[in-house]
């Protein structure tokens, strides 16, 4: 059996739109369409994207550590209460970033979650073999910048930016990988620009424009796996590496301190760091182009992740209920499965 992602568009658009007419109106608790395999199901999570996927307790060491919070949490949470759905999810916080995505093609767990953005570049190993899918996607990301308030006239888009600016990112994110678009240092494959200048551990590299060099959101060239600094001499902004994946607080130190003059990141984190600062910081340079973020699954566990799909589209109302409707009520999607358990009782 192949991965839904694997098939041709049309057939999974098929697919999932005849389990969604089942999931969408209950017909009978005993219609054998109605649920998933009943099921526990090993979910790892990413615990440092708070308020999307954290864990009650940041510490690895802590007996909380595994206890899953936020909007991803509320989503599954509500999932497994909604009568039939068959599903229940053993939760393991997981604090390695790092090709966290592919770790639902190993036998320790079935599903993956934590705010993942869903690229092409992720489905691969390192060895280029699909490995997984995803489900279709139920929360949008837009990148952007967060910038000090008596700099938002200014930076009003990337294309602002210039060769005296400096901005933070995180190695190995979606933010990072964008504005390396965005600023011209790489191209839509991620391969850098003749040219581009990385500093490293141990001097400089220097790429040719070649496909031996790149980075993307899913990889990068070994060469410049710690990369501290990139930039294009004479042109754009320098890209800065600073803080970790645990935490952006280097990061938000940096930008308080003058030492950077934006956080390239997406808007969820940029505006509550912008909230959390009284008036300090603004998000400026909201990317047209969406993102969306989906949980992971082994490729060859198409059924499974069609079952996902219908049940999530119903909790999210086909993606009309998202982040900021969560926001502003943290019960929504319990009232949701409440919907759900309501009209079955009806039958």
């Amino acid at each position: 059996m192949t991965g839904i992602l694997a098939l041709p568009a049309i057939v999974k658009t098929l697919l999932v739109a005849t389990l969604l007419m089942r999931f969408a109106l209950p017909t009978s608790a005993s219609d054998e369409g109605l649920a998933c395999a009943e099921e526990v199901l090993n979910l790892g999570f990413y615990p440092y994207f708070e308020p999307v996927s954290y864990s009650a307790a940041a510490d690895p060491d802590s007996a909380e550590f595994n206890l899953h919070r936020g909007y991803e949490a509320d989503l599954l949470t509500a999932l497994e209460a909604m009568d039939g759905a068959g599903l229940t999810f053993n939760r393991q916080a997981i604090a390695d970033w790092d090709g966290i995505w592919l770790r639902s093609a190993s036998p320790e767990f079935d599903i993956i979650g934590g705010g993942i953005t869903i690229l092409d570049s992720r489905r691969r190993d390192r060895a280029g073999a699909e490995a997984i899918t995803f489900t279709s996607g139920h929360i949008a990301f837009r990148q952007s910048l967060l910038v000090r308030a008596e700099d938002a006239r200014r930076l009003k888009t990337h294309a602002d930016l210039t060769s005296a600016d400096r901005v933070g990112v995180l190695a190995g994110t979606t933010g990072e990988a964008r504005l390396l678009q965005l600023i011209g240092l790489v191209d839509d494959e991620g391969v850098l620009a003749d040219g581009v200048h990385a500093v490293v551990a141990d001097g400089v590299v220097i790429a040719d424009g070649s496909a031996d060099f790149f980075i993307t959101a899913a990889d990068a060239t070994d060469a410049l796996a710690e990369r501290q600094v990139l930039y294009l001499p004479g042109t754009g902004p320098q890209v800065i590496y600073l803080g970790s994946r645990i935490g952006d607080a280097e990061l938000l130190d940096a930008l308080a301190n003058s030492d950077i003059e934006a956080i390239a990141s997406g808007e969820i984190g940029n505006r509550d760091a912008a909230r959390d600062s009284d008036g300090d910081f603004a998000v400026t340079a909201l990317d047209e182009k969406p993102e969306y973020g989906g949980f992971t699954l082994d490729i060859d566990d198409a059924e499974r992740a069609a079952c996902l799909d219908a049940l999530l589209n119903w909790l999210t109302d086909s993606r009309r209920i998202s982040y900021g409707e969560w926001l502003e009520d943290r019960a929504i999607f319990f009232k949701r499965a409440k919907e759900w358990n309501e009209r079955r009782e009806q039958e």
